[in-house]
C-alpha cells in the first residue's frame, strides 16, 4: 500500500496539483483547493489522494465483476499516449471525437464497428483484390474513416458499465449521456468544472500530460492486475 505521503509528492511532481485561474473557479470546486498563489487556484492533494483511492476502489469492483469501462480522452495534449495505453491493455477508448448516441444508440454505433472489423478482415486475407484499383483506393478511405471514429471500440461488445473521461467540460456529450442512463463517471476534475456531475470525481490537473498520464495509469493498472482472467485463456 502506497503512504499518503508518497502519493501526495507523486502528484506533486507531475503537476496535478496546479489548477485554474482564480477566475475560472467553479464555485463547486472551491472546496477542493487548498491556496491562490499568483492567481493560480492550488488543488489540495490530500483531497485528490482520498477521492483517487474511492476511484480505484470502484475500478477494482469493475474488474474483479468482470466489467468494462470506456475511456473518454479527446484533448489533444493526452489523446495519443491515453490510446496508446488503452491498446496495449485492450481498455476501449475515445480518442478523437465522441460519437454522439454512443451510450444512447449502442446498436447502431456497434454495426460502424462490426462494418469496420469486417472492412479490416477483408483488406487483410486479400479478399479485395477482387475489386478494381478505384474501389479499393474508396474502400480504403472508408476505412480511414471508420477507424478514426471506431477504431478504439473494437474491444467494446457490449454497453460499457461506467466511463472514466479526462476533462469534463471537453467531454460534456460524454457525461451527458451517461447522465441520461445512470451510467457510472469516474473523472479528473479540474477546478473549472463542477465535480458534483461526475460519480467519482478526481480533483486533479487535466490541462497537464503527466498529471493526466499519473492518473490514467493507476486506474488502467489497478483493472488490469484485477481483472478477471477468461477461463478459456491459457
Amino acid at each position: 500500500m502506497v503512504s499518503t505521503d508518497k502519493q501526495i509528492k507523486e502528484l506533486f511532481d507531475v503537476k496535478a496539483h496546479l489548477g485554474h485561474k482564480a477566475s475560472r473557479v467553479h464555485p463547486k470546486a472551491k472546496k477542493y483547493i487548498y491556496t491562490v498563489q499568483n492567481g493560480v487556484s492550488i488543488i489540495d492533494l490530500t483531497i485528490t489522494v482520498k477521492f483517487l483511492d474511492e476511484a480505484l476502489q470502484f475500478v477494482e469492483k469493475l474488474a474483479k465483476e468482470n466489467k468494462v469501462f470506456l475511456v473518454v480522452v479527446t484533448k489533444k495534449i493526452a489523446s495519443a499516449k491515453i490510446q496508446e495505453l488503452c491498446a496495449q491493455n485492450s481498455i476501449p477508448v475515445v480518442s478523437t471525437k465522441w460519437p454522439a448516441g454512443l451510450l444512447s444508440n449502442f446498436e447502431t454505433i456497434t454495426k460502424n464497428i462490426k462494418k469496420l472489423i469486417q472492412m479490416k478482415k477483408d483488406k487483410a486475407d486479400g479478399s479485395w483484390q477482387k475489386f478494381v484499383k478505384h474501389d479499393q483506393t474508396e474502400m480504403e478511405k472508408e476505412i480511414v474513416k471508420l477507424e478514426r471514429a471506431y477504431g478504439g471500440l473494437i474491444q467494446l461488445n457490449k454497453l460499457p458499465d461506467a466511463l472514466f473521461v479526462i476533462d469534463v467540460k471537453k467531454e460534456k456529450n460524454a457525461v451527458n449521456e451517461a447522465l441520461r442512463m445512470a451510467m457510472p463517471v469516474i473523472a479528473i476534475t479540474d477546478t473549472n468544472v463542477d465535480p458534483h456531475l461526475v460519480d467519482y470525481p478526481i480533483p486533479a490537473n487535466d490541462d497537464s500530460l503527466s498529471s493526466v498520464e499519473y492518473i490514467v495509469n493507476k486506474i488502467v493498472e489497478t483493472y488490469t492486475k484485477n481483472k478477471v482472467k477468461n477461463p478459456s485463456s491459457p
